[in-house]
């Protein structure tokens, strides 16, 4: 099996139009879409498409109906005239806990049967159940930087009219994620995600799941905290103006 656990540290700092800073204990699986069914079989406490401590649900994710997300991957990947054949894909995310998850952001890292990072999917999620997906290509360097315009309502305090530049490390005994926000070239936001590999067995599955108990729960929760501080602090509350469900775009 070649999936593992991350354990690390959330982080956002905003500078404008108000300072606002956070930071939260967090776990994250990486997870190899071909170790699902083993997984599921050889760890104790979790469980795929199933209710367990902990578990993973393939329509969490993609196309959110319950579909095969290898599949989806690979016609996304057919669709922007990237290879698809004998790919494998991993995917960071965070699992379920008792059953629930949200997850603002969740990274899809695609590789040829060479062991190369072709692709790289930045999967986008509000508290309004939508979701877009930005894809990119990807050239042959560990740190990998991305940018594009924001096309996906995600806080209700900051506007539209953004760029996003992505930073993000190949996993390996390390993860890390940086997006910083840019609005008239002012950086306006950054947010990071950091964390070290540990195995993925029972044993250290436990134990992370024992350092962030009800993890999932308090992502939502520290959410919605962090919102209700923002909106003490007078910041403007910018009104979500179109409903979507699953956006796709394809970045150059």
């Amino acid at each position: 099996m070649t999936s593992s656990i991350y354990n690390g540290t959330v982080i956002h700092k905003r500078f404008k139009p108000k300072k606002h800073y956070f930071k939260y204990s967090v776990f994250s699986l990486l997870i190899d879409l071909s170790d699902l069914n083993n997984l599921n079989k050889n760890i104790s406490f979790f469980s795929y498409n199933r209710f367990n401590l902990i578990s993973f649900f393939d329509k969490d994710h993609g196309q959110r109906d319950g579909s095969s997300l290898t599949e989806w991957v690979k016609k996304n990947l057919e669709e922007n005239n990237i290879f698809s054949k004998d790919i494998r894909i991993k995917l960071l995310c965070y699992p379920r806990i008792f059953g629930y998850v949200f997850n603002p952001l969740s990274v899809f890292f695609v590789y040829d049967h060479n062991e190369n990072l072709i692709s790289i999917l930045y999967e986008v999620k509000n508290t309004f159940g939508e979701q877009h997906t930005y894809i990119f290509r990807v050239e042959k360097n560990n740190m990998l930087q991305h940018n594009c315009f924001k096309k996906f309502h995600v806080s209700p305090f900051i506007e539209m009219n953004c760029n996003y530049f992505f930073r993000i490390l190949k996993p390996s005994e390390k993860i890390s994620v940086i997006i910083d926000q840019y609005q008239q070239n002012e950086k306006i936001l950054f947010a990071s995600q950091e964390g070290k590999r540990a195995e993925f067995t029972t044993t250290e599955l436990l134990k992370s799941y024992i350092k962030h108990p009800l993890m999932t729960f308090k992502v939502i929760s520290a959410i919605h905290f962090e919102a209700f501080k923002l909106w003490l602090k007078g910041i403007k509350f910018v009104k979500k103006k179109l409903k979507i469900k699953n956006n796709i775009t394809f970045e150059n």
